[in-house]
């Protein structure tokens, strides 16, 4: 045997406890990483996702005001016909109107929702059975 192949082969001469403290070990430090990776990525995705709420708030608000200058414009439309007291009025007769009916349907849509959470209550009610019988 010459010298390189004595270097090269290195005898493990730690006990079994040495080597499952090292995996322990190791597997700690992977663990701190992956969560750390997984930290930094919902970072970013919740920045991602900051940006395109400030967006979409900067598009409704532009939107409503869209919808002001439309309203306006309806009213003073009116105001051909009629005096301008009375136009305002049917617009504001409208987005009330409107309103009622958005609010209508919302409030009957939140009726419907079921916040118990019937089938995960369920599934866990089963996954402590299955636990028990484990014993």
């Amino acid at each position: 045997m010459t010298v390189s192949e004595g270097s090269s082969r290195q005898e493990d001469t730690r006990s079994l406890g040495d080597i499952v403290g090292d995996i322990a070990s190791d597997l700690s430090t992977m663990v701190r990483s992956e969560l750390e990776l997984a930290k930094t990525e919902a970072k970013q995705e919740v920045s991602k996702a900051g940006k395109g709420a400030g967006l979409l708030g900067g598009a409704a608000m532009s939107g409503w005001l869209a919808l002001l200058f439309l309203s306006l414009c309806a009213m003073y439309l009116l105001d051909n016909s009629m005096e301008i007291e009375w136009a305002a009025l049917i617009v504001f007769a409208v987005w009330a109107l409107i309103a009622a009916i958005a609010a209508s349907l919302g409030r009957k849509q939140m009726q419907e929702v079921n916040p118990k959470l019937e089938t995960t209550q369920k599934t866990l009610k089963e996954d402590v059975q299955w636990a028990k019988n484990q014993k």
